[in-house]
């Protein structure tokens, strides 16, 4: 990536810890530095409980963040005011992961889409709204004779189309797709994946899509970074990354992707041993290291910071010091 670019998003040493009864600390996200450029996708991928979606929704500023920084456009939008953040709402949208649970059931479908409009007033007039909505619900692929029929009465794949338009309403440059095609089936999940893409290379969107599913990460991302415990352990091209894997856990991960290929079937299967750590009060070192086949006194005690080994590939692991 060049360097002489601004991202469009940054996050410096971004941090959200969650306050426990007792004084202790669950440490959800801990010390994140990305930057995501205008038109990529970044995928960010990890086990359930690794901090991906908390990621994304902080930084959105759905929740506050503890400590480091959220730049967009090169500007420090960590502590701007509510009002101010109402403006940016029209820049930075979410794509919800359950369809179902994220829109209002006692709104029809044009009224779903047409929600954020009224809110900011985008449109002179009600019939200008209604208009534009119609408009999105052919941009997302969801048939004008939905638009008064209520959520409940759509399948899956129809609800998430729903949530689509609607986080395009305010015509957004940056999204945050959160494990948007998790709730789906396997047979539906293809149809939002190519929209999405779709959507991007016509409208010059940039994504961030949270997912664990790491055959779909490959399919529609740029640059992928696996999350692990709330730290990045490693960051890399999504080509690079499935070629080059450095990291243990990411070796692991990969080898537990299905492969379709009978052939290649009896290639080894990595196994990660032993329980996820407390992400509560953590200790200093690796947070893999206590189910890491290559642990070693270095890797505990001190932080294991992300290095780059190689141009754009940046690991988390002793192992390539």
């Amino acid at each position: 990536m060049d360097s002489t670019r601004t991202p469009l998003l940054e996050t410096v040493n971004l941090r959200k810890l969650f306050k426990l009864n007792g004084g202790a600390h669950l440490h959800a996200v801990d010390g994140i530095n990305l930057k995501v450029y205008s038109g990529e996708t970044v995928g960010v991928v990890g086990e359930s409980g690794c901090g991906k979606s908390t990621l994304g929704r902080t930084i959105l500023r759905l929740l506050e963040p503890t400590s480091g920084q959220i730049l967009f456009k090169g500007a420090d939008i960590t502590k701007l005011n509510s009002s101010k953040m109402r403006e940016l709402r029209k820049e930075m949208q979410i794509i919800f992961q359950d369809p179902h649970s994220s829109i209002d059931p006692r709104k029809s479908v044009v009224e779903v889409i047409a929600e954020y409009m009224f809110i900011h007033k985008t449109y002179p007039t009600k019939a200008a709204i209604y208009n534009r909505a119609a408009e999105l619900m052919d941009l997302v692929g969801l048939a004008r004779r939905y638009a008064n029929s209520y959520p409940h009465e759509l399948d899956g794949g129809r609800r998430q189309r729903i949530g689509i338009a609607r986080a395009l309403s305010l015509n957004p440059q940056f999204i945050v797709c959160d494990e948007p095609v998790s709730a789906l089936d396997v047979s539906i999940q293809a149809q939002i994946l190519n929209l999405l893409m779709d959507l991007a290379d016509e409208l010059g969107l940039t994504y961030m899509f949270v997912t664990h599913d790491l055959s779909v990460v490959k399919h529609i991302s740029n640059k992928i970074m696996v999350m692990y415990l709330g730290k990045c352990v490693e960051m890399a091209s999504s080509d690079e990354l499935f070629l080059n894997p450095l990291h243990p856990y990411t070796k692991a991960l990969l080898s537990a992707i299905p492969e379709p290929d009978i052939s290649k079937r009896d290639e080894e299967f990595v196994l990660i041993k032993g329980e996820i750590s407390s992400p509560i009060n953590v200790k200093p070192g690796c947070r893999f290291a206590a189910r890491c086949d290559f642990v070693s006194e270095i890797c505990t005690g001190n932080d294991v910071e992300l290095k780059e080994v190689s141009t754009g590939h940046f690991v988390a692991c002793t192992l390539c010091r």
